[in-house]
C-alpha cells in the first residue's frame, strides 16, 4: 500500500536497496527516519535546491514525494513537480542499469561476489552532483564515514540557508531544518578556510577553500541558467572527457589524489570502470583474488604501480562495470555490514540512528582477517566501529548458549 502523500514507482529491493546505498560511503547528506517504533522501516530524505525528496521502500516498490517551501500547490503543478522528482531519482540512482543483469554477470565471472550476493542485493552507484562529491571527498581524506556526515552537514548549515523545515515521521519530534549543498562562490571567500578549521575540518579546510577559489578563478560565479553556477557546470562536462582526461583535471585541485579523483569519477563522472584503491581494497585484493603485493611487510606504500596493478587485477575480474561490483564488495566486507542481511540473532544487537552507526563483530566476506585502521592521507572513507571486548563477546556466546 502506497504512504500517504507519496508515489509508487515499482522497483524490487534487487535493483535498489536504500539501507544499503544510502550509508556505504558514496553520499553523506542523506538522513534518515524510523517510520514506526516497531519496525526497521525508515524514511530517507535529501534536500535538493528548490526540494526536499523523501523517500521510502517495500521490497517490491520505492516511494517517493516532494515538498517545496513554497506551500500547497495544486494538482497540475504538483504532478509537475513529481515528474521532475522522478526524472532526478532515475538519474541519481542510475535506474536505466539493469542491476540484477550485472549481478548475474559478475556471479558468472567471480565465485567470491557470488557468495555475497544474497545477502547484498541493490547496491549500486549514484551519480551525484560533481561539485557536491568533489567537496565531499575532499573531506574523506584520512577520515571515516560518520565523521564526514558530520563534516558535510556543518558545511551546509553554515554557509546554504534553510530551504524548509520538515516534521520527522513518528509524531512529537521538533521539526528538522533542511539545508542545500552550498555554491562555489560561497566556500572560495577568504575567511571559509578560519571558519571550516572552527568546525573540526583541519587541515581538510584550506583544502575545500583553495579548491573552490580555484573553480571560480578559471570559470566564474555567476549562475548560468540563475540556478547553476558556472563551475559546476564545468565539472559536469568532466563527463564527456575520456578517464584519464577527466582524472587529470581532478587532480589540479588541493587535496584530490589519485584515489579521491577516482571516487568521483565513479560517483559523479560516469566512468564505471574505475576502482578507487586504498589499503583496504589492497586487503580485499589479496584476501580473495589472489594479489600479491610486492615484500612481506604488513604496511605497504601504495605506489603508483601498486595502485595500478590492483585496478588491472580487479578490472579484469568484473569487467565494464568494475567500479559498481567493487562498491558491493566493499560494502560487504565494512564490520557495520557484517549482520545485513542476516537473521537477528541473540548475541547482535544492532541500533541505527542518523548520527551513529551499528557495532558488529564479525566480517562479512569469507576468511577475512583482523584488519587495520587505514591511516593513508588519501584514505577511502571506512566505517570505524568499536570492537566488542573479548570478555563481552564471551558471555554473549554462553547467553546465546543458554
Amino acid at each position: 500500500m502506497t504512504p500517504t502523500g507519496f508515489r509508487c514507482l515499482p522497483l524490487p529491493l534487487a535493483q535498489l536497496s536504500l539501507s544499503a546505498v544510502l550509508k556505504c560511503g558514496q553520499s553523506f547528506r542523506w538522513s534518515s527516519y524510523p517510520i514506526s517504533p516497531l519496525s526497521d522501516a525508515h524514511e530517507y530524505r535529501f534536500c535538493l535546491r528548490d526540494r526536499v525528496v523523501c523517500l521510502r521502500q517495500s521490497p517490491e516498490a520505492l516511494y517517493y514525494r516532494s515538498v517545496f517551501p513554497s506551500g500547497s500547490l495544486d494538482a497540475e503543478q504538483a504532478d509537475a513537480h513529481e515528474e521532475e522528482t522522478l526524472a532526478w531519482l532515475t538519474d541519481y540512482f542510475q535506474l536505466d542499469v539493469d542491476l540484477v543483469q550485472l549481478y548475474d554477470a559478475w556471479s558468472q565471472r567471480d565465485p567470491v561476489f557470488r557468495n555475497v550476493r544474497s545477502r547484498f542485493p541493490g547496491i549500486r552507484m549514484l551519480r551525484q552532483d560533481p561539485w557536491e562529491n568533489l567537496v565531499s571527498f575532499i573531506c574523506s581524506s584520512n577520515n571515516n564515514i560518520a565523521r564526514i556526515t558530520k563534516m558535510v552537514c556543518a558545511l551546509c548549515k553554515h554557509y546554504s540557508p534553510p530551504l524548509l523545515s520538515l516534521e520527522p515521521p513518528l509524531p512529537d519530534l521538533d521539526c528538522v531544518a533542511y539545508h542545500p549543498f552550498p555554491p562555489p562562490s560561497t566556500l572560495a571567500a577568504p575567511e571559509v578556510a578560519t571558519k571550516l578549521r572552527s568546525l573540526g575540518f583541519g587541515y581538510r579546510a584550506d583544502f575545500i577553500q583553495r579548491t573552490a577559489k580555484m573553480l571560480v578563478d578559471d570559470h566564474g560565479a555567476a549562475a548560468t541558467d540563475s540556478v547553476v553556477e558556472a563551475p559546476e557546470k564545468w565539472l559536469m562536462t568532466l563527463r564527456d572527457l575520456g578517464t584519464p582526461e577527466a582524472r587529470e583535471e581532478l587532480l589540479k585541485f588541493v587535496g584530490v589524489g589519485r584515489k579521491v579523483a577516482d571516487c568521483i569519477l565513479l560517483m559523479s563522472l560516469d566512468k564505471r570502470e574505475v576502482i578507487p584503491v586504498d589499503t583496504h581494497v589492497l586487503q580485499i585484493a589479496t584476501k580473495h583474488y589472489g594479489f600479491r603485493s610486492l615484500g612481506s611487510s604488513k604496511k605497504v606504500s601504495m605506489t603508483p604501480k601498486l595502485y595500478d596493478e590492483i585496478n588491472s587485477k580487479l578490472a579484469g575480474t568484473w569487467g565494464e562495470y568494475a567500479g559498481w561490483a567493487h562498491s558491493v564488495l566493499f560494502t560487504a566486507d565494512l564490520k557495520v555490514f557484517s549482520s545485513y542481511g542476516m537473521p537477528a540473532s541473540p548475541s547482535t544487537s544492532i541500533k541505527v540512528t542518523p548520527s551513529s552507526t551499528p557495532t558488529t563483530t564479525s566480517a562479512s566476506l569469507p576468511s577475512s582477517n583482523k584488519r587495520t585502521r587505514n591511516t593513508d592521507t588519501d584514505e577511502l572513507p571506512v566505517m570505524i566501529v568499536e570492537d566488542t571486548s573479548l570478555a563481552e563477546r564471551v558471555k554473549r556466546r554462553r547467553r546465546a548458549i543458554e
